[in-house]
């Protein structure tokens, strides 16, 4: 494949990700704060994302008890409150868009005044965070992997429009 054919790749598969809800408009702007002077700023950045949201959902299932024997006692709702408030912040800046749009259900989750079942709709929505969470990782590191060809070729990374 010659480096137009990857950029015209690389352009229709970004396309793809906002389409797709994956992403939003903060990641381009991430991606326009990106120049030759830090011209691995946007893979840091959501490099950095990775490594906080694997230690985040990592708290969130000690919060919620699940290491423990009688893990429904152990939870710590206002702890698990906390941890979702930060990854949908931190998904948010990245423009994850529907991983934050999972943290926002769950913190509404959490919010209802009805506590039967709190537990399980916290795990249920734990889940929910992993799945969206795991495919944007698996997307964002593919793009990144056809921007690395595209350079590697001699090409220039093509801007979204």
């Amino acid at each position: 494949m010659d480096v137009g054919q990857m950029q015209r790749s690389l352009i229709d598969y970004t396309a793809a990700l906002f389409h797709e809800g994956f992403l939003d408009d903060q990641f381009t702007q991430l991606q326009q704060l990106q120049d030759e002077s830090n011209p691995e700023f946007v893979f840091e950045v959501v490099s950095l994302f990775f490594e906080d949201t694997e230690k985040l959902l990592n708290e969130l299932a000690i919060a919620l008890g699940l290491f423990g024997y009688r893990s429904q006692q152990c939870a710590d709702f206002k702890k698990i409150d906390a941890h979702v408030h930060q990854l949908k912040g931190s998904s948010s800046s990245i423009g994850a868009n529907r991983v934050k749009n999972v943290c926002v259900a769950f913190r509404n989750s959490c919010e209802e005044k009805n506590t039967d079942g709190l537990w399980y709709r916290c795990l249920r929505c734990l889940q929910q965070i992993k799945h969206e969470y795991s495919l944007v990782k698996n997307k964002l590191e593919n793009l990144f992997r056809m921007e690395q060809q595209i350079v590697a070729a001699g090409g220039s990374i093509p801007m979204m429009e």
